[in-house]
């Protein structure tokens, strides 16, 4: 279970990436893939939340054992929301009004 959480968490993690990054290219900026890019950094955040519960404290991982109070594990929640507003932010006031402008162009 571990492993498959581990590889969850990965997958979802690079399938963030992937699509933040096509979610701007020669179509425009497509707003399913930008929202999709969050909704599986929020599933990453959620399958490390799920290790880090389920597996601290008990020498599975030595990064999981990290995580080995309530107030840790709520952190990486904390973690996962901070980053989606952040980059929500970074990518509406910096990278979008670029974005268009050279679009304009």
């Amino acid at each position: 279970m571990y492993t498959t959480l581990l590889i969850l968490t990965i997958a979802f993690f690079a399938a963030h990436v992937f699509l933040l990054f096509t979610s701007f290219g020669k179509a425009g900026f497509q707003k399913t893939k930008y929202l999709f890019s969050h909704i599986t950094l929020w599933a990453c955040g959620i399958f490390a939340y799920l290790i880090a519960s389920l597996y601290a404290g008990k020498g599975v991982s030595a990064v999981a054992d990290v995580f080995d109070t309530p107030m840790k594990q709520g952190f990486l929640i904390l973690l996962v929301i901070i980053l989606s507003i952040v980059a929500h932010t970074i990518v509406k006031f910096l990278v979008l009004p670029r974005f268009l402008a050279d679009k304009e162009k």
